[in-house]
């Protein structure tokens, strides 16, 4: 969600800061600011645009330093305005960025109304600014290690002071941040992306860190009961973010990343020579052997990726599974069973709710944990037992699309791995799926060749206000998916269905300005799918159809067909999403919406 970067240098720190905070714009934000401490002052400029607003504004501000704090912000108390925008300063002292929520913020606020203090905006975060306030005698870290004593929640934070021009002070609870080390300089960040360029070398914060971050220093200590004690933590070389960065010859990221998906398939499966429960870590042949069922915990297209890994793990491998939205899991009376697998699944790893209900699935003794994530020193991977890194590389569009494709593909081994410790993959079969994992790469070249095609029904999409989405079986989840692209990136209303559920109510729905989009593979549920389709046309909906070899779909009157190369049985999911994300790209495209960065959303959740 929101973005943190801040530094101390021998340098003027503002282009850094501004050029990480745009390196972090896909996490999603309304509102953007920057200040630095310049001759003993604290000097800020702040706006409700974009960050490419925010750098000519410092600029004819001739905000300008050696130290300071930038952000990006995703509004949670308090509108999008200007006052609300961080930085947030006390008395013109203190300067303080913050990601995060903080739960006790009212006793807090009205605690420092009684002692004088005036609040000027309607964040949670102006709290932090005055207690920070109200403990500086003169040492800026003794000053933020007795506001973390008081303040409760999840939260990063970098804190500047206007008598203190050589140093900042950042700390982390339950939210991502890392320290960054340079030559003369250091710095803090939410995402070693944000510093590409300027250090490769990175310290990874733990819950209940602090930095004293300076010049030549960056110094951590760690809450250990109601003291403050120095630590070290391991230096983590991150290099290759700059390439990964650049737009080449494509128009946005979302359509580069939907471009970059057979490659990316390629490096999730590299390495991979055979099936084996060791893949995800030394402990996994036992936990694999013991399970009995598995609880799938994930949020948004990750939880539609559990969707699909369910059909897979109960159809192929035998073993009963559940998919729970992680937020609403965490706040239920479940049973717990200590022969389940716990599996989140979470493309940045730090995801608050996922996180959370992976805590809550392990204070209920579930033990056996694992993750499929595409970030190696996340939060995530770090708390569970067991992981597999999906090498999807950096996605910077909010709308996921290389992240999701290579979690099926990890999902697929895994079910692959389970099926073989209980003796159901035979030698033959192993050999067989591996060949079909290793041709994905291939198939999706051959749909992507199809974008002209889609494009032209995008332009039919475009004059619409709602859409409909079938599939059946686990193609279901894919509608579903399909159905979440298009609401994200057009702003175009969109559900998603099991096909034989239009009678129960979406029928009623359908009429000559409803677009009905159909993931018709050729499998056992084809014939079944094609009455479906039939009850579309005879009141008079429009099919939009993704079939593919054999299906014999014909185009005809109000029954537009675009067939996709090959059938690809179990691991045809991976392969039908494509079409959909191409088509939701394009609908954005013809509609003018920001599709990298659409309206309201962010693309790493890390608040409740």
């Amino acid at each position: 969600m929101c973005g943190i970067v801040a530094g101390v240098s021998y340098r003027n720190i503002v282009p850094i800061l501004t050029e990480g905070l745009r390196r972090m714009e896909y996490r999603g934000y309304d509102s953007c600011g920057v200040a630095v401490v310049d001759d003993g002052e604290l000097k800020r400029s702040r706006t409700v645009k974009r960050v490419q607003d925010l750098i000519r504004q410092t600029e004819e501000d001739e905000v300008k330093g050696p130290t300071g704090i930038a952000h990006t912000r995703w509004a949670t108390h308090g509108a999008p305005e200007i006052r609300n925008t961080h930085p947030l300063f006390s008395n013109n002292q203190i300067a303080v960025v913050h990601n995060g929520i903080i739960e006790n913020y009212a006793s807090l606020k009205e605690e420092l109304i009684g002692k004088g203090y005036e609040f000027v905006s309607q964040t949670d975060t102006e709290v932090i600014a005055h207690l920070v306030h109200f403990y500086y005698k003169g040492d800026l870290l003794e000053a933020v290690e007795n506001v973390l004593r008081r303040i409760r929640g999840a939260f990063a934070l970098a804190i500047s002071c206007k008598d203190e021009p050589g140093r900042i002070v950042a700390a982390r609870v339950a939210a991502p941040l890392v320290i960054a080390l340079g030559e003369n300089e250091n710095f803090a960040a939410s995402d070693p992306m944000a510093l590409a360029g300027v250090t490769d070398h990175f310290i990874y914060l733990e819950d209940g860190d602090v930095a004293d971050v300076q010049q030549q220093s960056a110094e951590i200590y760690s809450l250990q009961g109601d003291q403050f004690v120095r630590v070290d933590r391991p230096v983590s070389v991150v290099q290759g973010f700059s390439q990964n960065i650049a737009l080449g010859p494509y128009t946005h990221y979302m359509q580069k990343e939907i471009f970059e998906q057979p490659q990316a398939i390629s490096d999730t499966l590299e390495g991979v020579v055979g099936i084996s429960s060791s893949m995800f870590g030394h402990e996994t042949p036992a936990m694999f052997k013991r399970l009995k069922r598995v609880l799938i915990l994930a949020c948004g297209t990750s939880y539609y990726a559990g969707m699909v890994a369910k059909y897979w793990l109960e159809a192929l491998a035998k073993v009963p599974c559940d998919v729970e939205i992680a937020s609403e899991y965490r706040y239920r009376e479940s049973v717990p069973d200590k022969d389940t697998l716990v599996l989140t699944i979470s493309q940045s790893g730090e995801t608050a709710d996922t996180l959370a209900a992976l805590e809550h699935a392990k204070s209920l003794g579930m033990d056996m944990t694992m993750t499929i994530c595409n970030v190696a020193t996340s939060a995530m991977v770090k708390r569970t037992r067991a992981h597999y890194i999906t090498r999807a590389g950096v996605e910077i569009g909010v709308a996921s699309t290389k992240a999701f494709t290579t979690q099926l593909a990890s999902l697929f081994l895994m079910t692959s791995a389970i099926a073989k410790e209980k003796g159901l993959l035979s030698e033959e079969e192993e050999k067989a799926r591996l060949q079909d994992m290793r041709h994905l790469p291939e198939a999706m070249r051959a749909i992507l060749e199809k974008e002209n095609e889609i494009k032209e029904w995008a332009s039919v999409f475009a004059q619409k206000n709602n859409a409909l989405f079938l599939g059946r079986g686990m193609h279901y989840p894919i509608a579903l998916e399909g159905a979440l692209k298009l609401k994200e990136i057009s702003y175009l209303h969109a559900e998603g269905y099991p096909a034989g559920e239009l009678k129960h109510g979406p029928l009623a729905l359908v009429d000559a300005e409803m677009p009905v989009v159909t993931v018709a593979p050729n499998d056992e549920l084809l014939e079944k799918l094609k009455g479906n389709m039939e009850e579309v046309r005879a009141r008079k909906g429009e099919l939009f159809v993704f079939s593919d070899q054999g299906c014999n779909i014909q185009p005809s009157e109000g029954m537009h067909v675009i067939q996709l190369p090959e059938n690809y049985g179990a691991l045809s999911p991976i392969l039908h999403v494509i079409p959909l994300q191409l088509l939701a790209y394009h609908t954005a495209i013809a509609k003018g919406t920001d599709v990298d960065k659409p309206r309201n959303l962010a693309k790493s959740v890390t608040t409740e």
